[in-house]
């Protein structure tokens, strides 16, 4: 008989067995803490069994499967390989409810986890906090999103904790890299430099970080330096794994909530959580805004808006010198804080452009020429009368 549910941990994999161990230790504690879930590994590579075998022998065996990459962010395997992965066990197994959740992400969990493994190296006392400095260290990858987070990430660490300074760096594949933060940061001269990989278990990469902090206390013997461990098995990492999981079954996407100060007891921040206050505070925002004197962008309401195609097909045919035309002419009578004109991709009339829609009157024209911008202001724009010879529709 089916048991009821399955969690699937995809990990990436490591070619350093110790790696691969701290990942089956990690799903030993979530097995552990939901005795009445089947709990299992699947590797992207470089380890077996892969997560495709992982997920058909869950699905085997289970009426619910849950697939929870043990990622950090957001990159090319959570977007392209664990999808593929996940979307073949769906097709194969059309009786078992399927569920992915999102990638372990920014959350201020994770954040209080690397400062706990950051406080282990000892270097991170009261009356040195603010001679400390932190280099935030992530793997690096070639995708702008797991960048970005990684730079989030840091900042959520740094929030509240006083340290000197927090530079994100990376170990590959981006800039900037783990040695010229370290340089760059010894300017500064601080008393202590502690540097924090986020990055869940301990392989290759930290061997390679340990080298290059090595170096650098050997050249900088003034500043006290250490590398803090990965962060590895612990309690809040299974609570925020267990965050992901109970997103995904509820089909919620993972919202910038996960780190509102009303809502998550940041460091210095924690008098505003709770809901009263939260709502307290949102009408006092509402209030002391609408007190604030007009500013540069408080405008009414537009009153028309022009809708001009800019794709390629139409751009060809001038509907840039129209645009512009068009602008030009409303700016001369002091109408563009009025009459808005915006460029547009396809509108889906193709080959009979350049097109343009004027709303909320709902008139297409086609075949609009820079020439002809004097008299759509003149007569539509300005006099709400239709330039006959160029419309196409009528809505």
């Amino acid at each position: 008989m089916k048991q009821e549910r399955a969690v699937v941990f995809i990990g990436h994999g490591s070619r350093n067995n110790g790696a691969n161990l701290e990942m089956e230790k990690l799903v030993a504690a979530y097995q552990a803490k939901h005795p009445d879930v089947q709990a299992s590994i699947g590797y992207i590579e470089l380890a077996k069994p892969f997560m495709g075998e992982a997920l058909r022998q869950a699905a085997m065996n289970c009426k619910e499967v849950v697939a929870v990459p043990l990622l950090l962010f957001r990159a090319g395997h959570a977007k392209n390989d664990i999808p593929m992965a996940f979307n073949q066990a769906q097709d194969e197994f059309p009786d078992v409810k399927f569920f992915c959740s999102d990638v372990l992400g920014v959350h201020p969990g994770l954040a209080e986890v690397a400062y706990e493994r950051a406080r282990e190296t000892g270097l991170l006392n009261d009356e040195d906090r603010g001679e400390t400095a932190i280099v935030f260290l992530g793997r690096g990858a070639s995708d702008p999103d797991a960048n970005g987070d990684l730079c989030k990430q840091a900042r959520i660490f740094q929030e509240g904790r006083g340290f000197s300074q927090v530079q994100p760096s990376f170990v590959g594949i981006t800039e900037p890299r783990l040695e010229p933060t370290l340089a760059l940061v010894a300017r500064s001269r601080p008393k202590n430099l502690v540097v924090v990989p986020h990055i869940l278990f301990s392989g290759t990469l930290m061997e390679k970080m340990q080298i290059i902090v090595d170096r650098f206390a050997a050249e900088y013997p003034w500043i006290r330096v250490s590398l803090s461990q990965s962060l590895g098995i612990h309690d809040t990492l299974l609570n925020v794994i267990d965050d992901r999981i109970n997103q995904a079954r509820r089909g919620e996407l993972s919202l910038p909530c996960d780190t509102c100060r009303f809502r998550t007891p940041l460091p210095s921040q924690e008098e505003h959580v709770g809901g009263l206050k939260a709502l307290l505070w949102s009408i006092r925002h509402t209030f002391t805004h609408n007190q604030a004197m007009p500013h540069e962008h408080a405008h009414r309401p537009l009153k028309k808006h022009v809708l001009v195609c800019g794709n390629v097909d139409c751009a060809s045919k001038g509907s840039i010198r129209t645009i512009l035309a068009l602008r030009h002419g409303l700016k001369a009578r002091g109408l563009l804080k009025e009459i808005a004109v915006t460029r547009t991709s396809c509108m889906g009339h193709c080959g009979e452009g350049p097109t343009m829609a004027v709303y909320p009157d709902g008139i297409w024209y086609r075949g609009v020429v820079a020439s002809d911008a004097e008299d759509i202001i003149e007569e539509h724009l300005v006099k709400d009368k239709i330039v006959a010879r160029l419309v196409d529709n009528i809505m």
